[in-house]
């Protein structure tokens, strides 16, 4: 368990430095820059929410079940670039939190152990929740017009 705990605290670092890198090449928009500075900050909060399980103040913990409408499924991811449009941005974000639930998801199902297999199905329903929720910023930014 504690090799596991590890090894998400280390992608939850690569993903907020990514983040920080980001939001740090982000000259054009400031808005863009700040929306990738947000997404650097949760993903700190993710890493403690780690650590935290990893040194025993939490014992256990379970994500909601929520509704995933897979739009990240639909979308090509984007090239990080200086000058990328915001809903661009997002989608990145949005590939990115995808590719750890999935990568999460099939270590629970390559596990053997129930115990593992249980950290993993909620370390994947844990990137899914924060996919869905760029999902639904990206539905508003890259379809605005709609609504």
């Amino acid at each position: 368990m504690k090799d596991i705990l590890e090894f998400a605290i280390g992608k939850e670092i690569e993903a907020y430095e990514f983040y920080r890198d980001a939001s740090k090449k982000i000259t054009k928009d400031e808005n863009l820059a700040k929306t990738f500075e947000e997404l650097a900050s949760q993903e700190l909060k993710h890493r403690k929410f780690l650590e935290d399980l990893l040194q025993g103040h939490i014992h256990s913990f379970s994500m909601p079940e929520i509704e995933d409408y897979r739009i990240s499924e639909t979308v090509e991811k984007p090239k990080l670039s200086t000058d990328m449009k915001f809903a661009d941005a997002v989608a990145l974000a949005m590939k990115n939190e995808e590719e750890a639930m999935v990568m999460y998801s099939r270590l629970a199902k390559a596990g053997s152990d129930p115990q593992q297999k249980e950290l993993f199905e909620e370390l994947s329903k844990m990137e899914e929740l924060h996919k869905v929720r760029l999902e639904e910023i990206y539905v508003n930014a890259a379809y605005g017009e709609v609504w």
